[in-house]
């Protein structure tokens, strides 16, 4: 499919991979961490996975979110799978602040102030990959 933005890796930095799954660092300095956890092939729903699949998928969610939380120590890690715009399973793991710009509403919705708007430094990315390369190789 050619114009899925999964598929093109339109967005953001693969820090982790394996030969089903990635992990994006998605460029969004107002959400400093904020990961997607993709499925490599397009396929549409959860349930169209073979049970491996799905439990490799989630245990990968579950890595990201706990790396981010020791990372950031963050208010709130948000996990979401949507795929209404983009139909190819991803979920997004998304660090929450206090300060952030949406916060406590989603990051989808109404904006609530300015935010911090600070880029992931060097130094917090390289600790993200090698946190994702020990608890998922």
């Amino acid at each position: 499919m050619t114009s899925c933005t999964i598929c093109n890796l339109i967005e953001g930095e693969i820090i982790w991979s394996d030969d089903k799954l990635r992990v994006v660092l998605i460029d969004d300095k107002g959400y400093r961490g904020y990961c997607r956890v993709e499925c490599i092939h397009h396929i549409k729903e959860m349930t169209d996975l073979d049970e491996a699949l799905q439990l490799r998928i989630m245990r990968c969610v579950f890595k990201v979110e706990e790396a981010l939380r020791k990372i950031f120590h963050p208010e709130k890690i948000n996990l979401a799978s949507l795929g209404n715009k983009t139909p190819h399973i991803h979920w997004h793991v998304i660090p929450r602040f206090k300060e952030d710009s949406h916060f406590p509403n989603s990051h989808w919705g109404k904006k609530l102030r300015e935010g911090l708007h600070q880029p992931i430094s060097t130094e917090e990315k390289k600790d993200l990959i090698k946190l994702l390369n020990q608890s998922l190789s």
